[in-house]
């Protein structure tokens, strides 16, 4: 069938084929040769476009890291998380610090949060096969750093045991499985610090270059993960489908691009 006498409507169906064929693009998403659809009903959301045409960043490919996240079988039904913003607004810690109070007091607590972290990451173990934190996979929220932090992990926290589908959410996010990249930004969006879904190759321009001093996401074109208040939240090296994204030790951070938000 030549281009002239291709009806408009199948050619408006292979135009919309190919502008799915990113990470993100919508319930059934291609990786590693394989497509996955989501088990549950996907949310549209107005401001979700994960890998808009005009900032000029490249689509996020395959995850190469995929087969260490558990991918989530197509039998796997999930109830699909609340939104991020409120998520991380319910989950806060009483009492928390304004912003103002943590700065006046910086220099104080330094040599304190070092000694706080230190000290939890001894006290988190894994689970067996692989480096998820044992418990209800929640990390405890502490409650001398921003505000803004607090409610990163909580909103980490709302999505630590939800299933990995590569795609997930992107296309809005309320999902009821997230990929790399979907859980990294539904985190930063519980804390105000991201408006949209960014797929792995958007976040390698997030925020500021360089690590930060409570939250630092790693990122490449195919993967990406992020250390909050010294903590690695990452979907590879999960130790099962509905095992934490919260993870004991740290890992190898060569090829990917540190950001951090300004002041954090």
């Amino acid at each position: 069938m030549s281009a002239r006498s291709t009806p408009p409507s199948l050619l408006a169906c292979l135009l919309a084929a190919v502008a799915l064929a990113g990470c993100g693009g919508g319930a059934a998403s291609s990786g590693g040769g394989r497509t996955v659809t989501h088990a549950g009903p996907l949310v549209a959301s107005a401001t979700a476009d994960p890998v808009p045409s005009s900032k000029g960043i490249p689509r996020e490919v395959a995850d190469p890291q995929e087969a260490q996240s558990f991918p989530a079988p197509s039998s796997v039904r999930h109830a699909a998380a609340a939104a991020p913003v409120r998520a991380g607004e319910e989950a806060v810690a009483a009492g928390a610090p304004s912003d103002a109070e943590v700065r006046s007091e910086l220099k104080q607590m330094q040599a304190a949060e070092r000694a706080a972290r230190s000290t939890q990451q001894r006290q988190l173990t894994p689970v067996a096969g692989g480096r998820s934190i044992s418990g209800s996979g929640a990390l405890a929220i502490p409650t001398g750093v921003p505000e803004v932090v607090q409610k990163v992990i909580a909103g980490a926290n709302e999505i630590a045991d939800f299933p990995y589908v590569f795609g997930g959410g992107h296309g809005s996010f309320v999902d009821n499985a997230y990929d790399c990249s979907g859980s990294v930004s539904y985190a930063l969006a519980a804390g105000g610090l991201l408006a949209a879904p960014e797929a792995s190759g958007e976040l390698e321009s997030w925020g500021a270059a360089g690590p930060g001093r409570y939250i630092t996401v790693y990122a490449n074109a195919g993967h990406a993960y992020m250390y909050v208040d010294g903590i690695l939240y990452d979907t590879a090296g999960r130790s099962g489908v509905y095992a934490s994204r919260w993870q004991v030790g740290a890992v190898d951070n060569s090829g990917f691009v540190a950001r951090h938000w300004p002041g954090l």
